[in-house]
């Protein structure tokens, strides 16, 4: 299985955070995006927002990442009404450690968007490839990864009974 490095960036308020930090001991989503001018992008996020509420009661995290600065990812996060954390590489080098730069756009030079569910010690459960659209998960199939992760992880995943 692949294991994703244990990236340092900055968050979207310019703080320097640890992958492993951040997803804790949980299982998480997480995602690389072309950038806010995308309305692909536009359209994933507004999925995943729908889904924020239920990730923080189910012991969940989600991590988005783009080549954006922090006060970009800062007012996009906002806009969205966003709560998790967006990770930002201006630099572009956790996009060449990724191997995940998209060569048709020159303009932007931006990750291909990628979204990953990982378990908490970064090996990477399922992937989805959403250069084309269509290939982005729905809520559902993420919702389904979460569970098999969340079902490997805990001792207690079945409910107590009498």
């Amino acid at each position: 299985m692949t294991r994703l490095p244990d990236l340092e960036l900055l968050d979207h308020s310019a703080n320097r955070r640890r992958l492993s930090e951040l997803v804790g001991g949980d299982p998480a989503i997480l995602q690389t995006y072309r950038g806010p001018w995308c309305p692909k992008e536009q359209r994933f996020f507004r999925r995943l927002v729908a889904l924020q509420d239920e990730l923080e009661v189910s012991y969940c995290r989600l991590l988005s990442l783009s080549v954006d600065p922090p006060e970009v990812a800062y007012a996009y996060r906002a806009g969205l009404g966003a709560r998790w954390p967006f990770l930002c590489d201006p630099d572009r080098r956790a996009l060449e450690e990724l191997g995940l730069r998209e060569t048709t756009d020159a303009t932007h030079d931006p990750y291909v968007p990628r979204v990953y569910v990982l378990r908490p010690d970064l090996t990477v459960h399922a992937e989805y490839d959403g250069y084309w659209f269509v290939g982005r998960p729905t809520l559902s199939e993420l919702v389904r990864d979460l569970r098999a992760v969340s079902a490997e992880l805990r001792d207690d995943w079945a409910a107590p009974t009498p």
